[in-house]
């Protein structure tokens, strides 16, 4: 089966967040299960600077005239995966801009954003009806909502039907743009309904993909359940109950060509399950590169995160110091919200050798926080479905989350009937409250007290099964399912 995935980014080529992560994962597990997936980017700098030995395979002009090539070129083969066949979409105007891909400098959000990832998904559909003479897709696949209005360009340009499935990957981004934005992105006054892509008076990508993709999917199996209340379908519940015939949660795997501490290149000393020693060699590192007081002895809390109330950081700032007192420390990576960054800086000076912050995103040093830290903070508010609790649980840094979306499913609370029969593999609260989230801490701190105990708990979640092959399988059920629906 030949699938078309679009995306905005991808990794190792660009990376924001988790969604980089899937997409860069995906279609070397969906080869495995019999699919040929290309994918389609947009032109970013950092994505053109990774596909320089591009060919043009053709171009096509967006509904307010500007052209747009489309270029071919294929993602390096590595030992573990095969080269990954890519589009992008080359366009100066559009994307060959510095910094975020999505925001100007003051972190607001490109007053045309709506043109920009309108183009992606008109090149979806140029792509679908045959742009490249050498490869047409049977289906598309759009990932959360700046490929959303790919669904629509799909349902309403002419040729045959091409079948598509859209995954959300968080609902509470959903490309939201002004009415008057509706004429420039090339739709038919069809499309502009409640039963389209109107949402409130406004445009909404991510509806055009609810509405108009044959098939929907979510990133774990309790958030496709979440997403169809009022709590957490922000206005969307509706119109996702309306069609959970077609709404799944596939859980996403890890990576572990990337993902795995028994072969990663970018920690200090490598371990597994089985032979755990070198994980004490990559805490002292860790504590050492951070500046906290280099003490096996003191529990490593660790959080890898965009820095936003969502992520349940306000959570984590009011328990520091149950976490001290504790004879723990804490170290923070991300950026995001002013105020919260400005709270852990203070924390972290205030709180010297035991609280460190890092502001921005490294990867090499996130790979070095998992591999030294022992329990990995995850206190989200909703939580899709969340990739860091899955490589705490891989490199043996236990996660303490909230009983939400993915993290519901991925993580098994330690407590005595767990502790017995061997599946407990982290902390696991209910109530989005500072007294939950301290009581949790203090949880996590006994549990560490108890050295067998612990290595039980890390050795379990060390040995869980996170791979993409489950995954994949799932997602070319749903592409079968969606060829069917169309013939």
């Amino acid at each position: 089966m030949r699938v078309l995935q679009v995306s905005a980014e991808l990794f190792p080529l660009l990376k924001t967040g988790g969604l980089a992560d899937v997409a860069g994962a995906l279609p070397a597990a969906l080869a495995a299960a019999g699919c040929e997936v290309r994918a389609l980017l947009p032109g970013f700098p950092a994505i053109m600077a990774g596909v320089q030995q591009a060919e043009a395979v053709g171009q096509f002009t967006l509904p307010w005239g500007e052209t747009v090539q489309v270029l071919a070129a294929t993602l390096p083969a590595s030992a573990a995966r095969p080269g990954l066949r890519l589009y992008v979409l080359h366009a100066p105007g559009l994307y060959d801009r510095p910094g975020n891909p999505y925001e100007d400098a003051q972190r607001q959000p490109y007053a045309d954003n709506h043109r920009r990832f309108a183009a992606l998904g008109w090149g979806a559909a140029h792509l679908a009806r045959g742009l490249d003479a050498a490869w047409q897709p049977q289906l598309v696949h759009g990932h959360d909502w700046h490929a959303g209005l790919a669904h629509a360009c799909l349902r309403f340009s002419p040729g045959p039907r091409v079948p598509s499935v859209f995954t959300v990957h968080n609902l509470a981004y959903q490309g939201v743009f002004d009415a008057m934005r509706f004429a420039d992105v090339g739709l038919p006054q069809e499309a502009w309904q409640v039963d389209g892509v109107e949402f409130y008076g406004q445009l909404s990508f991510m509806k055009a993909g609810l509405v108009y993709a044959d098939r929907i999917t979510t990133v774990s199996p309790t958030y496709a359940h979440e997403i169809q209340t009022p709590e957490q379908g922000f206005g969307l519940d509706g119109l996702l109950r309306a069609r959970r015939d077609v709404l799944s949660g596939i859980l996403n795997g890890v990576d572990e060509t990337v993902w795995n501490p028994a072969s990663d290149g970018l920690i200090v000393r490598h371990y597994d399950a089985a032979h755990r020693t070198g994980k004490a060699r990559c805490k002292a590192a860790l504590q050492e590169e951070a500046g906290l007081a280099v003490r096996r002895d003191a529990p490593l809390f660790a959080v890898v995160s965009r820095l936003t109330e969502q992520k349940g950081l306000n959570l984590v700032l009011d328990g520091i110091d149950t976490i001290v007192r504790g004879g723990g420390q804490l170290l923070v990576l991300g950026s995001g919200d002013h105020e919260i960054e400005r709270a852990f800086a203070h924390a972290a000076q205030s709180r010297p050798g035991c609280v460190a912050l890092r502001l921005g995103y490294d990867e090499a040093f996130a790979h070095r926080i998992f591999s030294g830290s022992d329990f990995t903070l995850v206190p989200s508010r909703f939580e899709p479905c969340g990739l860091t609790q899955m490589y705490g649980l891989l490199y043996g840094s236990v996660p303490l989350v909230r009983a939400v979306g993915g993290l519901a499913d991925t993580v098994v609370d330690a407590d005595l009937a767990t502790l017995a029969d061997h599946t407990a593999t982290g902390i696991v609260f209910a109530d989005f409250t500072d007294a939950a989230f301290r009581h949790a801490v203090r949880r996590a701190l006994a549990l560490y007290a108890q050295p067998r105990a612990w290595a039980q708990v890390q050795q379990t979640g060390m040995q869980q099964n996170l791979s993409w092959t489950q995954a994949a399988q799932r997602y070319r059920a749903v592409y079968d399912a969606a060829l069917v629906a169309a013939a």
